[in-house]
């Protein structure tokens, strides 16, 4: 089988090596052979592979910077709607649903000659349910809100690829989020900026502004090898021991994956697969749970000015199945230290730049705000899939300019004393520490006064970002 695996733009690179190390675990080994395509050397939305069907429920399990796990079924030259409708009716539907389920259908495209993308997302609509209700003698419901299928569309300028999704609810939703806080940050682009850094489990990892806890959420997962999709999983029900696990009880309203709705992952041999790859992740991480004892050994500490997102981050913790209590405190940056008065270490931050930076827009200035969830999921998914390389490379230095210039200006100026002050700050107590911001304001290095030894483009949503990387020297004896 084809698959695509949607990422968060400019997360291709470390999603094409998290592939490989899934491919490489014999749980996954045993589900037959995987071929990963190149790594991309340019923005693509996504990398794909070819893997057994199997692969699907590997993949939804266990990866951390995914967005969604789409398996092709069908891909032809077309020319106008008419063609989307005869070669989507062609598909043998009914052998993965049934009528009785609900569908939702999702078209993007890249250079279609096509008018309307709502016209042919109706085309495709109507011949999945034509063929259902041919077949079947009925024909399914539309649901867009919460359906029990999923069926993708990408146009090209000449092609059209037919998916469906095996995700369900995006995969940034582990389960564990009830609460967000000022910058909201996306469970997967964080654990693609932590696979950037150069910090690895086990290692020394520090947020002075941690807000619900995103990053260090997602760190304690990989130290503890706790998949991603564990509670979406099941892996916490009846059957799992709390007490074994030192882990508090399940609290999530998200319910499974999307191709535990697809009649071939219901199939006897299927389900077994599924609960073995389920086993082997537990059997992981009670191994895991006796190498790190108690929460202080996780070596991963934050910290953050405004009780209540210290609250927040805390009540996240225990929702993602994590032990005792998160080592955080109420702290000023400004104040804040190196943990245990270590030299050196990673410091990783998502300033709150959607309370305080604000960019002309429109017919007025708009602030870069948290937008309605599943509003932000349409305008992901439609970003993710439709990454114009060459637009992209073109337009990048003038946009980054503009944004430059934009930030300079309009930035509040509390806000900005507060960057030279915290610039000043790393310089001070932070020598020998690796330092990435993940920020919206291309301005922020001269803000800190700091210059940065790299900078990685990435998008958190649909808003262009960077990831500056700082190597702050340590100071010299005398």
């Amino acid at each position: 089988m084809r698959f695509f695996v949607v990422c968060p733009g400019g997360l291709e690179i470390p999603l094409a090596q998290e592939l490989a190390e899934i491919a490489g675990r014999p749980a996954c080994k045993a589900l037959g052979a995987w071929v990963i395509d190149p790594t991309p050397i340019s923005p693509t939305g996504g990398v794909g592979l070819a893997a057994p069907i199997s692969a699907a429920m590997a993949l939804n399990l266990h990866s951390r910077i995914a967005s969604r796990i789409l398996l092709q079924m069908a891909q032809a030259p077309y020319r106008q709607e008419e063609d989307l409708y005869k070669l989507v009716s062609g598909l043998a539907w009914e052998e993965w649903f049934t009528s009785k389920q609900t569908l939702r259908v999702d078209v993007t495209a890249h250079r279609s000659p096509l008018k309307s993308l709502n016209f042919a997302t109706l085309k495709i609509k109507d011949a999945i349910v034509d063929r259902l209700r041919d077949v079947t003698g009925d024909r399914p419901s539309i649901d867009p809100a919460f359906p029990d299928v999923r069926v993708q569309a990408h146009l090209t300028a000449t092609q059209v690829t037919i998916y469906l999704d095996t995700s369900g609810e995006a995969l940034f939703k582990r389960g564990w989020r009830n609460e967000k806080g000022d910058a909201p940050l996306k469970e997967n682009l964080a654990a693609g900026i932590l696979s950037i850094t150069s910090w690895q489990p086990g290692k020394i990892l520090f947020d002075p502004m941690c807000g619900s806890g995103t990053f260090l959420i997602e760190a304690a997962q990989m130290v503890l090898s706790i998949p991603p999709g564990a509670i979406r999983a099941g892996i916490y029900g009846d059957d799992a021991k709390p007490s074994r696990l030192a882990y508090r009880p399940l609290v999530t309203s998200v319910h499974g994956f999307g191709f535990q709705r697809l009649k071939p992952f219901n199939e006897a041999t299927e389900q077994k697969r599924w609960v073995g790859l389920k086993d082997t992740a537990l059997t992981q991480m009670l191994e895991k749970r006796k190498q790190y004892p108690s929460v202080q050994t996780l070596n991963i500490s934050g910290g953050d000015i405004n009780e209540k997102l210290v609250s927040m981050f805390k009540c996240n913790w225990q929702r993602a199945q994590l032990p005792e209590q998160p080592v955080v405190r109420q702290i000023d940056a400004l104040a804040a230290n190196p943990p245990g008065g270590v030299n050196e270490g990673v410091m990783l931050l998502n300033p709150p730049y959607g309370e305080r930076l604000v960019i002309k827009g429109g017919r007025g200035q708009e602030r870069v705000s948290t937008q309605d969830a599943r509003h932000d999921e349409v305008l992901d998914n439609r970003f993710e899939l439709n990454l114009e390389t060459g637009r992209q490379s073109a337009k990048r230095s003038s946009r980054e300019s503009l944004k430059k210039l934009q930030a300079q200006a309009e930035q509040d100026p509390k806000f900005v004393e507060f960057l030279r002050q915290f610039g000043q700050h790393l310089k001070e107590n932070f020598g020998g520490w690796n330092i990435f911001v993940l920020t919206a304001d291309m301005a922020l290095p001269g803000q800190l006064r700091i210059k940065e030894s790299k900078r990685t483009p990435l998008f958190n949503g649909s808003l262009e970002c960077r990831l500056f990387k700082f190597e702050m020297h340590a100071k010299r004896l005398t």
